[in-house]
């Protein structure tokens, strides 16, 4: 079996042609700090999601990553601040690295570059998280300093293009994550066995519910653009808060942290599953390539 056949590639694609020659000894380094990454990347979800409901089912409302995390401070709280701290750096480093040495074979045309750009992004987002747990550790509190800096992006001359812009792009990638989860390409990313093969449903619905949570943030956002208004924008308390004012909105608020449940174990599954085009062994097979070949033995 070649990698291009067990990680559902076309052998004549041009990504399988960057893997022809590439050796997995190689790049076997990057394995332990992406399972590093994606379980510091679950526990925030977990913990935020965790912690939401838990407040939704004794009257309270969902809480935001910052709000929820310092509502461990102390004991054993502090201790799981500092796993987050040390999983988010970790996650960042993963997805620059994963961007820097092209771990996962895009290339660099139009596409590959777009993709590996994306990578770049989604670390510094989390590697403002990691910041936030450092300053709750240390005693201080950063939850304004993001808001604080969009308002002076948006006072800048073309600030409020600026914003628009990045606010449309979120909620495209809010999108490619609901579309990723419609398509089911991650599958094409973990290893098939017993485990990655039976809980799809869960891995879809998180990955469904980070797209709309991605999407509304991206909405206010656009919202904060065309209000020059940097308190319309936020983060996932935010996005809570915004679902919380629409109709049935506890009930849906309560839906959106199941699913994003479900995403803190999509994480911790391609913490323990995912395959890394470059680092992989060649024997290895993918839950997609496992399902293709089920679906072409019984056509046949």
């Amino acid at each position: 079996m070649t990698l291009a056949d067990s990680l559902s590639l076309q052998p004549d694609s041009r990504r399988a042609r960057r893997l022809e020659d590439v050796n997995p000894e190689d790049f076997a380094w990057s394995i332990p700090v992406m399972r590093a990454g994606y379980a510091g990347r679950g526990l925030v979800y977990l913990v935020v999601a965790g912690v939401s409901l838990w407040s939704i089912l004794h009257g309270g409302q969902a809480e935001g990553t910052s709000e929820a995390m310092q509502s461990l401070q102390g004991g054993w709280g502090t201790a799981v601040i500092v796993l987050i701290a040390l999983g988010m750096f970790a996650y960042a480093v993963w997805r620059l690295v994963d961007c820097i040495w092209d771990l996962e074979a895009y290339g660099r045309g139009a596409k590959g570059l777009i993709a590996r750009a994306g990578m770049l992004v989604t670390g510094a987002a989390h590697l403002g998280i990691g910041g936030l747990a450092v300053t709750l550790l240390v005693g201080r509190s950063g939850g304004s300093s993001g808001r604080q800096m969009l308002d002076t992006v948006l006072q800048s001359p073309g600030g409020q293009l600026a914003v628009g812009v990045a606010g449309l792009l979120t909620v495209g990638a809010g999108g490619y994550y609901l579309h990723k989860a419609y398509k089911e390409e991650y599958r094409n990313h973990l290893r098939a066995n017993r485990f990655t093969t039976h809980m799809n449903g869960a891995l879809k619905a998180g990955l469904a519910a980070q797209g709309v949570v991605i999407g509304i943030i991206g909405m206010l956002i656009c919202y904060a653009a065309l209000q020059a208004n940097a308190s319309e924008a936020g983060g996932l308390g935010s996005a809570f808060d915004w679902l919380q004012g629409q109709v049935y909105g506890r009930v849906l608020v309560g839906l959106l942290c199941l699913g994003l449940l479900g995403f803190a174990l999509f994480c911790f599954v391609n913490a323990g599953y995912r395959i890394i085009p470059k680092a992989a062994d060649r024997g290895i097979e993918s839950v997609g390539a496992r399902l293709r070949a089920a679906a072409e033995n019984a056509a046949s």
